[in-house]
Order: C-alpha cells, then sequence, then structure tokens
C-alpha cells in the first residue's frame, strides 16, 4: 500500500493540530454515559427497609420523585443516590 502525501496550505496544518489536540483530550477525558437505572417500589422500600407508605410520604414531600407506567411506580437509581445525604 502507497502512502500519499498532500501538500497542505498552514492555515490547514494549524487547524489539524488544534483537533488533534482536541482529540487526544477527549480520548483522556471520555466518560461513556451510564445506562438510567430504574427501581420498583418493592426493590427501594427493600434497600432502604421502609415501608410503601414511607415512599409514598417521601414522594407528596418531594424527597424522592417516582415515575410511572402504566400502573407501576420506578424510582431512578440516581434519584435515590442523591436523597440519601451525609448526617
Amino acid at each position: 500500500m502507497q502512502t500519499v502525501h498532500l501538500q497542505l496550505p498552514p492555515e490547514f496544518k494549524t487547524e489539524l493540530t488544534i483537533i488533534r489536540k482536541e482529540i487526544e483530550n477527549l480520548k483522556l477525558h471520555f466518560q461513556p454515559k451510564k445506562p438510567r437505572t430504574y427501581l420498583s417500589r418493592s426493590e427501594v422500600s427493600k434497600m432502604l427497609n421502609v415501608s410503601y407508605v414511607t415512599l409514598n410520604k417521601w414522594n407528596k414531600s418531594g424527597k424522592l420523585k417516582a415515575r410511572g407506567i402504566g400502573r407501576r411506580v420506578l424510582y431512578r437509581q440516581e434519584d435515590i443516590d442523591n436523597a440519601i445525604v451525609e448526617l
């Protein structure tokens, strides 16, 4: 296979250098998105060792935010982790 060398104008070389630096920076700091994890009321109840009534109170007071699909009540793992505060 033969290598082809192109003669680029100086402004293109500068732009390519900047783009290469940005790509290297992205490679160093890239973190893929984690998929959102949803938990049912029973899973959250067991995890936090509380009743459904307590979960419902926390929903109404805004401590936890419930989401629903049809009749299912779901909680995002991220919301649960954020709701737990250090004392």
